[in-house]
This record gives C-alpha cells, structure tokens and sequence, in this order.
C-alpha cells in the first residue's frame, strides 16, 4: 500500500472545483458543457488531480461511470468547500443588508407541483441577489445527496418516508400505461394487463436501475417490461418512442396530458389501477443551511402552508398551476 502523503501545495481550486461539477454530472462531457470548455480540458484536469493525489478518483469506461471511494470522499469534502465559499460571500454582503448565494434544488424528472413554483417566483421577488440552481436527478441519487449532506434538500418519488431524514409527503403522481396512435391496441378501454405483458416495453432508463426509484416497481408490479425493446433517460424521448409505435410504456399522466389529449398517446390503463407513486420533499435534520437555503425553505413551507388552508395564489395573481420542469 502507497503510503506517500500527496503534495497538496500543488493543488488549487479550480482542479477541486472541476472534479466537483464532473461527480456531479457523472460525465466528462457533460462537465465540459457546464464549464463551458472543451472536453479534452477536463479530462486533462481530472488527470492531473489524480497524478496530484496519487489516486484513482473515477472508473469509467463505455457503459458506467463510478467515483471511487477516494472519489465519493474528495466528492464530499469540494461540495463542503463550495457551500462554505458560498457562505463567506453571504457574511461579507450581510453589511449591505440583502441576501445573496446559491440555492440548489435536486428534482426527479418533470415535477408537476404549484406550490414550488410559487416559492421560486417569491424568492426571486424577495431576495434578488439569490441565484438557483435546479439539478435532475434519480430518486436514489437524491436520498444519497441529501443524506450525505451534499445537497440541503430535494424533491423525490419514495415508496415510503426514510429514516435518517425529514421526508413530507407532498402528492401521488397518477401514471398511466401509454401507447402510440399507431398500435393494435390504441382506442381501447378494456385492455387488461394479461393482455400487456408481452407487449414490446419503452423503458424510461432512470427507473431501471435503484431500489429507491419507484418506476422499476411499477412496471414490475403491473408485470410489463418482460421484452424491453427501446429506453430513454428523457421523458420526452420514451414518449416520443411510444408514439412511434414501439411499444407501450409508463408515464407521469400530468407530464403527457397535452399528447393524451391531442390523440398522439392513448392510455391504456382503466382510472383508479393503482399506478402511482409519492411524491415527497427530502431534507437532512442534521445539515446546516445557508441562509438563502433557508430563506427558499420557509417560503416553500409557507406556500405549502397556504395550499393545506384552501388558499388560492393563482387568485391574487400567482404563477399558472403547471409547473412542467424539462429534467
């Protein structure tokens, strides 16, 4: 085993800061996009970080891409540098009495909920100096952000409250078992499941893998998915390939009402089947938020607060109620 300490008066911010954005995106590319450089540039930084440390920080090949244990621990130590950076700049403009830092807000894909709508215009109304950040993510990478209090809080589907953390069931998300105008079974109200299980299957990819992502009990709770023929990372993407005629597929109904509606998608499945899934806001008790996190926190309560009393925002000219979020 390398015992050698690495030479750490070689290391600088900008390396930590581009190995936190590529954990984050779990992508060498997709830093690159977010950094606004070229991908060769990040790949010769991430390099150069490992040579400096004396560690490998990430395996990744063709099919995956994995932090190392090194990689998770450096990962957790640059979020807390980033948040305590973000935190001297709020102290510093305490003086001038306004409010500014981050706020970063994980979300499954396409949230469809007022109430967090309502928040963001509020506090962008309130607090000017405040920016936001909106990242998508998997339910589990969610629950493993915020648990290890990497990120403050998020927006996730759960089979049940976890322990450990703070979660407030918020709705159920109805889904529905789609099919494009093209296939045999378009136009029908009487199909039964029976009838699905060997239909050509459009996969969502982010509901394939983790125990936590509730899709994957879905699809294998009404026994669809046997013959997988095509999948997406993109919401629009599985849908686009339903419509196509590929097969059938599971689907947020609030996210493809306007294809539902216009005839492009047909829902398959009979009202009150059972497919849903929990919507909850995860928080971790134990993590200390920045003010501006804070800030964005007691407002979304505050709209929470509002919707639980019968109240109406979109009234006293509050945002529309969709809130259709391209995660």
């Amino acid at each position: 085993m390398n015992t050698t300490r690495p030479k750490l008066h070689h290391l600088n911010w900008n390396l930590l800061h581009t190995f936190l954005v590529i954990a984050e995106e779990r992508s060498i590319t997709r830093a690159a996009d977010r950094l606004l450089v070229r991908q060769p540039s990040v790949s010769a930084a991430l390099q150069r970080l490992e040579e400096t440390l004396g560690s490998q920080l990430v395996q990744r090949d063709s099919r995956r891409f994995v932090l190392t244990k090194r990689g998770e621990l450096l990962y957790k130590e640059c979020a807390e540098i980033y948040r305590s950076v973000a935190r001297i700049g709020e102290k510093l403009s305490e003086a001038h009495d306004e409010l500014t830092g981050l706020v970063r807000i994980q979300v499954v894909t396409h949230v469809v909920l007022p109430a967090f709508d309502r928040a963001l215009t509020s506090l962008s109304r309130r607090h000017p100096g405040v920016t936001v950040r909106i990242d998508v993510a998997t339910s589990q990478d969610i629950v493993r952000s915020v648990s290890q209090k990497l990120s403050p809080f998020g927006l996730c589907l759960l089979p049940n409250p976890l322990a450990g953390l703070t979660c407030r069931l918020l709705l159920r998300e109805e889904f529905g078992i789609l099919c494009g105008r093209d296939h045999e079974l378009y136009g029908r109200s009487d199909v039964g499941l029976d009838e699905l299980k060997d239909e050509a299957f459009i996969a969502l990819a982010c509901g394939q893998d983790g125990a936590l992502e509730p899709m994957v009990s879905l699809r294998e709770g009404a026994g669809l998915g046997r013959r997988t023929v095509a999948s997406s990372p993109n919401l629009e993407e599985v849908a686009r390939l339903i419509a196509a005629g590929l097969g059938i597929g599971i689907l947020p109904l609030a996210s493809v009402s306007d294809a539902v509606e216009a005839g492009t998608l047909w829902n398959l499945s009979s009202a009150g089947n059972g497919l849903g899934a929990d919507l909850y806001f995860v928080t971790s008790p134990t993590m200390a938020m920045s003010a501006a996190e804070t800030a964005f926190l007691q407002l979304f309560e505050s709209e929470l607060a509002s919707e639980e009393l019968g109240d109406d925002p979109a009234a006293e000219g509050g945002v529309p109620d969709m809130l259709d979020l391209p995660l």
